[in-house]
């Protein structure tokens, strides 16, 4: 597995795991880890400032080692059993989710288990887990994903963006790109970028 694509899942799983207080690992679900979206208005050695639209902007400081992940579109037909999924979903009152993206990792690779409060749209929560039974339903292709204490079927509507997760380079981040960010926020440090997500070609990340 590429370095930057194993530091992006530790950073993801890390993240997820310092937002739960002590004691609590074991019997609540993980928090959503610190992210920030926008454009990239400037980045240099050490910040990088994304325009948030509305005229407001944000400057974060970039970790020494931090890493690019690059998202390419990939068919919802490769999500099979035994792939490892992460899906932004909004919850369905006959307790089913309905995605609203979903990026897949790379083989071997699990990262943020659970079902837990996601920021994408008002009320939508992300789910993390291992895919097992996949049927071709008449509202879209419905997962069966399972986390550490849970399961959940999650019906993927046509259209619906679909990424795989891949290693990319740091030249991909640069005025003008759409990114998604993962910060990191040790207790007693600086809030700093470990990770940033970008789309193929220049496209927004789904996430």
């Amino acid at each position: 597995m590429r370095p930057e694509i194993k530091y992006l899942c530790r950073v993801v799983a890390v993240a997820a795991l310092l937002a739960l207080p002590l004691g609590a690992v074991a019997q609540t679900p993980p928090a959503p880890p610190k992210v920030a979206r926008g454009v990239v208005e400037s980045i240099d050695d050490t910040h990088l400032t994304l325009d948030l639209g509305d005229r407001k902007t944000q400057t974060l400081a970039l970790a020494k080692d931090w890493t690019v992940s690059l998202l390419k579109p990939v068919d919802v037909e490769s999500i099979q059993a035994g792939s490892f999924i992460g899906t932004a979903e909004m919850p369905a009152k006959d307790g089913t989710g309905r995605s609203l993206e979903v990026h897949v990792f790379p083989p071997g690779v699990k990262a943020g288990e659970g079902h837990y409060d996601w920021d994408l749209r008002k009320g939508s929560m992300m789910t993390n887990g291992t895919v097992g039974k996949v049927t071709a339903g008449a509202k879209g292709r419905e997962l069966q994903v399972t986390y550490p204490g849970g399961e959940r079927k999650v019906v993927v509507p046509k259209g619906v963006p679909v990424v795989q997760i891949t290693g990319g380079q740091r030249s991909l981040v640069r005025a003008g790109v759409p990114v998604f960010v993962m910060i990191a926020n040790p207790p007693g440090a600086e809030p700093s970028v470990m990770s940033i997500a970008v789309g193929e070609n220049g496209t927004k990340p789904p996430m």
